[in-house]
Order: structure tokens, then sequence, then C-alpha cells
């Protein structure tokens, strides 16, 4: 049985970069995930909301991020590791069903949704490595031993009272989130040597991009859908809606017009990609997405409540989704690349200095400012990579 689990991992050609139909297949239910998300926070945001945002939006990071490297390893076109994604699928149905109220009576079942993606998977993983590659069997059983430990918080958190949940749940991210750092050291195994797994950098990086595609595009249905339902409402509402587009816009280029192409070009390249795509995927990826989701809560907002006075809260979202979005991508650009995107660190600085005018400004103010800083910034470095270029030809 191990020598005909050989056709089960990923082929080393030219389509073995390409994400198959079956990712993403898999895909559509985080796009069912994060609206589900972006609508409970809209509809009671506050500073407790958010924190509990937080632990949803590392939450599907992380279950999503891992079922990539695990799809990044094997074929996705083989039947069992359709199987395992159908599955999981489902499982992560469950999960968004139960996130809405998964600081209350859903607790027990999302935490069950969660543990049991998280442990299925690397288990089909360590039973596909098995006979096959035993350096990869060695990292996903040391992977699995974090897993059972970090469920067991997970499943203890839905258990007890909604006021302690958090507790858990943040215990268990922390073990998850750090155990990649520590190369999974395991008591009587040590830990997973470098460079273990067999990354194709090009394949990560083009998933990490449909993730953002999916983020944005979850940004534009709920920016429609609140447009219509307040369509009525005059004039402003239009404006807000012409702000809210040219944001995800904007965001769309900074990310993809140089940025992503040079992600994967690094990579692809690296001498240590295991390494590296921890950096610009695993762990980089994450604020540029929880910026995304922020900023279509902080429109979703601010087509409610165009001429409400903000408050930090607001704020929070309308400038903070922006912030965590150009924080990401400047660490992604400067990783790639080896030099200080300018352009994003003057942006970043325009927003938290924003922050100063939260309490004299209407919210569609601040998202007229979040525009406006995003515009610069897009323009100053396209102009700036044109000037190189031409330098350079």
């Amino acid at each position: 049985m191990a020598e005909g689990k050989h056709h089960w991992l990923r082929k080393d050609d030219a389509e073995s970069t390409k994400a198959s139909f079956p990712e993403l297949f898999f895909d559509l239910v985080f796009v069912f995930a994060l609206i589900q998300l972006s609508q409970t926070l809209a509809s009671d945001f506050s500073f407790g909301i958010a924190f509990d945002a937080l632990i949803f939006i590392f939450a599907l990071w992380w279950v999503w991020i891992h079922t990539t490297w695990v799809t990044n390893l094997l074929d996705a076109e083989v039947v069992p590791v359709r199987l395992l994604l159908f599955w999981l699928m489902f499982l992560g149905i469950v999960l968004a069903i139960a996130l809405p109220k998964a600081f209350g009576e859903a607790g027990l079942v999302f935490a069950l949704a969660y543990a049991a993606m998280q442990l299925s998977r690397s288990l089909f993983a360590l039973y596909a490595f098995k006979g096959t590659d035993a350096r990869s069997f060695m990292t996903f059983a040391r992977i699995t031993m974090w897993l059972l430990v970090s469920s067991a918080f997970w499943v203890a958190g839905g258990l007890v009272s909604p006021e302690s949940r958090a507790v858990f749940w943040i215990a268990a991210l922390a073990i998850e989130y750090s155990a990649p750092l520590v190369r999974y050291w395991t008591p009587g195994i040590g830990a997973s040597p470098a460079e273990t797994l067999d990354v194709n950098g090009e394949h990560l990086a083009e998933r990490c991009a449909l993730f953002v595609i999916i983020a944005l595009g979850e940004t534009i249905i709920t920016t429609g859908k609140t447009a219509s339902d307040h369509a009525d409402e005059g004039s402003i509402i239009f404006l807000v809606l012409v702000l809210a587009f040219l944001t995800t816009v904007l965001m769309w280029w900074i990310y993809f017009h140089d940025g992503q192409e040079r992600a994967a070009d690094t990579a692809e390249d690296a001498t240590e990609p295991q390494n590296t795509a921890d950096h610009l995927f695993t762990y980089g990826h994450l604020p540029i997405v929880a910026g995304i989701i922020l900023t279509a809560v902080g429109e979703d907002f601010t087509l409610t409540h165009p001429h409400n006075q903000s408050d930090h809260a607001n704020a929070l979202a309308i400038l903070g989704g922006p912030l965590l979005f150009l924080a990401g991508t400047l660490w992604m650009k400067t990783v790639s690349s080896r030099s200080v995107p300018w352009s994003h660190c003057t942006g970043i600085t325009a927003i938290l200095a924003g922050f100063v005018f939260v309490p004299y400004a209407e919210n569609f103010l601040l998202q007229l400012m979040a525009a406006a800083i995003l515009l610069g910034v897009a323009l100053w470095e396209y102009i700036a990579l044109r000037r190189f270029r031409r330098a350079s030809a």
C-alpha cells in the first residue's frame, strides 16, 4: 500500500504550480465564512467584538493556510485527496454556520468543527507520507501532536462559559502559531530539521493570491448588498459606494501590481523555500487578509451611518483595515525585494495621523481619508516603479 501512495504526492512539473479545481472548490467555503464574519462584526462592532474578531480571523486563516500547505505537497487531483477536501469543506460549512454564535450557544460546535478540520487533515497527511517520504512523515507526526494539544484547548473553550472562552481559544491559537517557529519541537523526538518539506513556492504564492481575491470579493459582495439596502437615502450613499469600490480596487492594485509576482518569484527561487514560504505566506499574509476583512466592516459602517460622528471603535475598522493591509504588503514586498517601499511607510504614517481627527469627523470623511491615502500609495509606487524600470532599461 505504501508504494501505491507515491502518486498521491504533488508532481514536479509546470502544471503542479497551478491551483487545481478541487482547491478552488474548497475555497468557496471560505467565501461563506468571511461573509458570516463580516456580517457578524458589522452588526455590533465594538472593541470587545474586535478582539473576538481577531480570534476568528486567526482561526480561519490558520485552517486555510495549513490546508493549502498539505495540497501544496499532495496532488489534489487524486481521488483520496479530493475526498479529504470535500470532508474539510463540510466541516468548514459547519464552522461558518456556528461562527456568529461561537461566543454563545454554538461555541462547542465551532470548536469541534475547527479541531476536526485541523486533526483530520494532519492525520491524512501523516498516512499519505507513511512509507513514501520519511522526513515529511516525521514532520507531520510532530504537527499532529501539537494539534492534539491545541484541540484540547479548543474543545475546553467550547465547554466553559462564554466569558472564559476567549482565554482557552487564545491559548489554542498561541500553541498553533508558535509551533512552526520552534519547528514543532516534540518531547522524545526533538524539533523538525529545517527544510524537510518539498515546498512549491509558486503554487503557495498563487493560492495565497487567490485567497486575497476571495477576501476582496467578499468586500464587494458586502458593500454591494449594504448599498442596495440604503439606496434610497440620497447621493451620500452613492459617494460612499464609489469610495468603497475605489478602496477595494486600490488594495487589489497595491497587492497585485508588483508585490504578488515578486513574492512568487522569491518563493520559487529561494535557497530555503520552506522558511521563505513561512515568512511570506504563512505569517506574512495574515495582516493583509485581516486588513481586507476589517476594511469591509468599515465600509459597511460608512454606508449604514455616513453622517454619524465617528468614534475610535468605528475608526478601528475604517482606518485600521487599510493600516493592517499596508503593513502586510510592506512586509511582503520588503522580504521579497530586500528593499523598503517607502510609499507604504508613508501611507501607514498618514493613517496613524488620521486617528487624531476621529472625534471630529463623520464616518464618510474617514472613508474618504482612507481612500485618498491608498490612492497616494498606489500612485507613488506606480511612478517609482516606472522610473526604476526606465533607468534599468
